[in-house]
């Protein structure tokens, strides 16, 4: 982010996520993110696949007329896990913002291609 940029409701969220780490003082018994930080990430990362899974089912629904407000609210809830779980990494959520602007203008076919080249080729 640029010193001249506002920061969006991503930094805003992500700067909240980042104070609540152990490290900068969170208290479990005061906070939800401090919470799961401080029980680890075998927490936060349950909590990255119960909201997986409801965004799936939400979808699902969704797709047989269900109500679309709750796919958007799923995807809320498990960007808002995963952007815990970064921030546990010590990561934010421009990281993922700069690789998905590395992605861009690449085949979606290409970039699997590579990765799965990446994971077999000897080290």
């Amino acid at each position: 982010m640029s010193a001249t940029a506002d920061p969006t409701p991503l930094d805003r969220l992500a700067a909240v996520i980042e104070s609540r780490l152990p490290a900068r003082g969170g208290d479990p018994e005061k906070s939800y993110i401090a919470r799961l930080l401080h029980k680890g990430p075998d927490a936060f990362l349950k909590k990255v696949g119960e909201e997986a899974t409801e965004f799936v089912m939400a979808a699902k629904d969704a797709e047989h007329g269900g109500d679309r407000q709750k796919l958007v609210n799923e995807a809320a809830d498990l960007w808002f896990h995963c952007m815990v779980a970064l921030a546990h990494y010590g990561l934010s959520p421009r990281a993922v913002i700069a690789e998905l602007e590395r992605r861009e203008g690449t085949s979606g076919l290409d970039e699997k291609a590579l990765r799965k080249a990446r994971e077999t080729a000897p080290h």
